[in-house]
């Protein structure tokens, strides 16, 4: 992974912020339907039981990008990302109908990356094809897991031969494929792990997202919580993946993110950088420089809400401006997750505070071994990152 090289720091004026440089800026899209809820999942989404309302959908995102262009007039957008929810529910003409919006109505860089996430069970070769057609140039694939007894218990609705199929398809029309894998799964072993691990690699894909199932509030799983691994056993896993990831020439370039020579995943790392990001879409969450300022916003969570709000030019549900405190804190929230870390500058420049600001924090983080920094560099140790949740919580504000 490359990091980006320092500039020059910017500098508080009066209480304001001023900034030299803007930050890169993404977009972020919300497709808020499932086909069912995981019982894992604690991301915004709705299981539809009927067919998407894609006309009525598209209009609102150009209703809601139209209203939120003043924000970032004059700026290009270095990456788009459509998530959800299951954006793969989308036919292909809907794909094409969303990116015509966008490059009518955004500065998008020349060398644009654009990712849709796919769900195994919702699509078919001629719907990927068509999606590449459309533009989508990187495809993220939920594959989660390619044995079937831990495909039942995540309550996926695909199967291991719609899982398998599903990445020869998106093989066939991508060069730039992700696939996500969890593990940690409950009754899961080390030798599941592996073959689940051994399958996906086969495939040679460009980026892995090896994520650690975590029981989150307000899920199925956290009321009736699963059986899972050990600590010790949960380790023994991690190693695997470390081992077996740098053998195939994946670099482990972020916390849960694994990627061949210059595949990492450019839109994650703008978010991991403190870059800036336009989201739209029911639910989307969006973080923008602008007038001095760096403010955070949340659309209107329920569908029928944002499509009937977006249509009135109001989309966002609330709006605020991130204080000089939290923005140190935010930005060390995301940056320690780079297993490379970041220049020292690079946080003046998308702060447009004082590293001193932060010192003492850093100070603390180094003694407990947990940070390592120099002129040039500061970045989580090995202890660091094993204990990354620690390590965040150092650069938490005092009350």
């Amino acid at each position: 992974m490359m990091l980006i090289p320092p500039r020059v720091p910017n500098r508080r004026e009066d209480g304001l912020l001023h900034f030299d440089l803007l930050p890169p800026l993404s977009l972020y899209v919300h497709i808020p339907w499932c086909v069912k809820k995981c019982p894992y999942c604690d991301f915004y989404s709705h299981a539809i039981s009927s067919a998407v309302p894609e006309e009525r959908y598209l209009t609102a995102l150009e209703q809601d990008l139209e209203a939120s262009l003043p924000l970032i007039k004059g700026r290009q957008v270095s990456t788009v990302f459509i998530g959800g929810g299951t954006p793969s529910l989308l036919s292909g003409d809907a794909i094409n109908k969303l990116l015509v919006i966008l490059r009518n109505k955004l500065l998008l860089t020349p060398d644009v990356e654009i990712t849709l996430e796919a769900n195994p069970g919702t699509f078919d070769d001629d719907k990927i094809k068509a999606y590449r057609e459309a533009g989508v140039n990187r495809l993220s694939i939920g594959i989660q897991s390619f044995n079937q007894k831990h495909l039942d218990i995540l309550g996926r609705i695909h199967d291991v031969n719609q899982a398998k199929r599903a990445v020869e398809i998106a093989m066939t029309h991508f060069d730039n494929v992700n696939l996500d894998l969890m593990y940690a799964l409950p009754h899961q072993t080390k030798d599941d792990l592996d073959a689940d691990l051994t399958m996906a690699i086969s495939y040679d894909p460009a980026h892995l997202s090896l994520y650690q199932l975590t029981i989150e509030q307000n899920t199925y799983f956290a009321f009736n919580p699963p059986d899972l691994p050990d600590e010790d056993t949960v380790a023994d896993m991690q190693d695997m993946i470390e081992m077996m990831t740098a053998t195939a020439g994946y670099e482990h370039y972020e916390v849960s993110a694994y990627a061949k020579p210059g595949r990492a995943c450019r839109h994650n790392i703008n978010y991991w950088l403190f870059g800036d990001y336009l989201g739209i879409g029911s639910g989307a969450h969006s973080k923008i420089t602008v007038d001095g300022k760096v403010i955070r916003q949340t659309r209107f969570e329920q569908p029928p809400t944002y499509m009937l709000e977006a249509g009135k030019g109001r989309a966002v549900d609330e709006e605020f401006t991130l204080s000089h405190e939290d923005l140190g804190f935010e930005f060390m929230l995301n940056a320690l997750r780079l297993t490379k870390g970041f220049y020292p500058e690079m946080f003046e420049e998308r702060t447009a505070l004082p590293l001193d600001s932060i010192r003492p924090y850093l100070k603390q983080a180094e003694k407990r071994g947990l940070l390592y920094r120099d002129p040039t560099i500061i970045r989580p140790t090995e202890k660091g990152m094993l204990f990354l949740n620690d390590l965040q919580q150092i650069f938490l504000p005092d009350e």
